[in-house]
């Protein structure tokens, strides 16, 4: 029988998870926007430099978002790992990997820097140069940023259907991140492709992630949850009987 001591563990895994979320959301969102307002200039090569700072910031938010994705793998690891070792460990490298490029997509933004300040220094040959490069560095760092979050996209889907199975959360919470996810890898994978569907295919997928934050910090995990792995843990002949329904509040 699951202790005490491991359901508060639990609860606790929950709500810093919730709480992740939420703020990854936030960070998300405000780097996003100092970003644009920087790289989204007319000629942004011409005030980048002004601008630094701006740019520094929103790339800052961005890798506090980075260190969150891969936190995430880290703390469900042993929350889904009860639940199906092979979906864990998927779950934990997809979201290192989403980590990863996402901090590839930062590198090639803060390339604007340099690049600016050399553009001011140079004479109208070099300037096309630089504007070419720049346009380049910024392609790459939204094709790293597609690749991350597509495969946010299948770990998504990996962690709903736990989350569906297991009875970690209430099934129809599991079944909009469910069609949330699946949505940011359809869309994502066809924004490389130049549909231009990458933003609106991010708004289910990030509703969610704002609802299950706070539902996480709120309620937590469904404790019964725990309790029947590890009955069927230590009884062996119960593991053939159906999960039972979680107690309604």
């Amino acid at each position: 029988m699951t202790t005490k001591v491991e359901i508060n563990t639990y609860r606790t895994t929950a709500a810093v998870v919730g709480a992740m979320y939420l703020v990854g959301f936030v960070v998300g969102i405000g780097g996003e926007m100092l970003i644009k307002s920087v790289i989204g200039a007319p000629d942004h090569l011409a005030t980048v430099s002004v601008n630094s700072m701006m740019l520094a910031i929103g790339a800052l938010l961005w890798l506090v978002a980075v260190v969150g994705d891969a936190a995430h793998g880290v703390l469900m690891f042993p929350v889904l790992k009860p639940h199906g070792e092979r979906i864990a460990i998927g779950y934990l490298s997809g979201r290192i990997m989403d980590a990863v490029f996402v901090a590839i997509m930062v590198l090639f933004l803060l390339l604007q820097i340099p690049l600016g300040n050399e553009y001011l220094k140079a004479a109208a040959p070099d300037t096309f140069y630089l504007q070419a490069l720049s346009a380049v560095s910024v392609a790459a760092s939204q094709y790293a940023y597609q690749i991350g979050m597509s495969t946010l996209g299948i770990t998504g889907l990996m962690l709903c259907y736990t989350l569906y199975r297991a009875r970690l959360v209430p099934r129809w919470l599991a079944v909009w991140g469910f069609v949330g996810y699946a949505i940011i890898f359809v869309g994502m994978v066809s924004e490389m492709m130049g549909s231009g569907l990458g933003l609106a295919s991010s708004i289910p997928g990030g509703l969610w992630e704002m609802f299950i934050g706070g539902w996480l910090i709120l309620r937590g995990f469904n404790s019964s949850a725990f309790v029947s792995q590890a009955t069927r843990t230590s009884n062996p002949a119960e593991s053939l009987l159906p999960l039972p329904e979680p107690v309604k509040s």
